[in-house]
């Protein structure tokens, strides 16, 4: 083994590009996509420009790879959670926005929402690719649990669609708030996000269920 192949090294090398992607993520929220600049976020991640582009060749693939990692694969885990669960739809769902609350909105990660509300407008590539990597999964992945409890006669046969645009929506304003108005007045009295999540989540989950008496599978109209 060479001097410079040593294990701290391979380890330095191995977290690379998880370093470089908190760093796009901070600086992308912090001064917006299209003012960022390439060299900025290698400074921040402490490697040159030319290491950076080793691992992503420009400042969109670096931007796809910060939603890859910060939700499309958080995506794939509450499908896998959803699989593998065995209780009621109701649970799955307070189960699945619980940890999307403390994976996501609690986290660096919810600035993604930002960037791509106020930025994609001007990069129609990402945009077909947050559509392609997030919004549909998303969509597909709520939509399926919302049938499910349909199916099983828990939910009374509502638009699945609309309830599935009822119970993101607010998440997606919470992201929004918080690097907004948030970031401006952080300690707001008025407004606890995870009291809101959790207030929200009862309040969809008691409007879903059905009603004593009413036929099971009915058609929504």
């Amino acid at each position: 083994m060479s001097a410079l192949d040593t294990p701290i090294r391979r380890r330095r090398k191995d977290a690379r590009p998880q370093e470089l992607l908190d760093a796009a993520l901070e600086l992308f929220v912090e001064k917006g996509f299209a003012a960022a600049r390439a060299d900025e976020v290698a400074q921040r991640a402490g490697v040159s420009k030319g290491t950076l582009y080793l691992y992503y060749p420009s400042k969109e693939e670096l931007l796809k790879a910060v939603i890859r990692e910060h939700l499309s694969t958080r995506i794939a885990a509450g499908a896998a959670l959803a699989d593998q669960h065995r209780g009621s739809t109701s649970e799955l769902l307070r189960e699945v926005f619980g940890r999307w609350w403390q994976d996501v909105l609690d986290s660096p990660t919810s600035g993604v929402f930002k960037l791509v509300i106020t930025e994609v407008r001007n990069f129609p590539d990402l945009a077909a690719f947050y559509q392609r990597e997030v919004v549909e999964p998303g969509e597909r992945l709520i939509g399926r649990i919302v049938q499910r409890g349909i199916d099983d006669g828990e939910f009374e046969p509502l638009d699945v669609a609309c309830v599935v645009h009822s119970l993101m929506l607010p998440m997606v304003m919470c992201c929004l708030h918080k690097h907004s108005l948030g970031a401006c007045a952080p300690h707001d009295d008025h407004f606890d996000p995870a009291v809101f999540i959790r207030s929200h989540i009862d309040l969809v989950l008691r409007g879903l269920a059905r009603q004593t008496g009413r036929p099971v599978g009915r058609g929504a109209r």
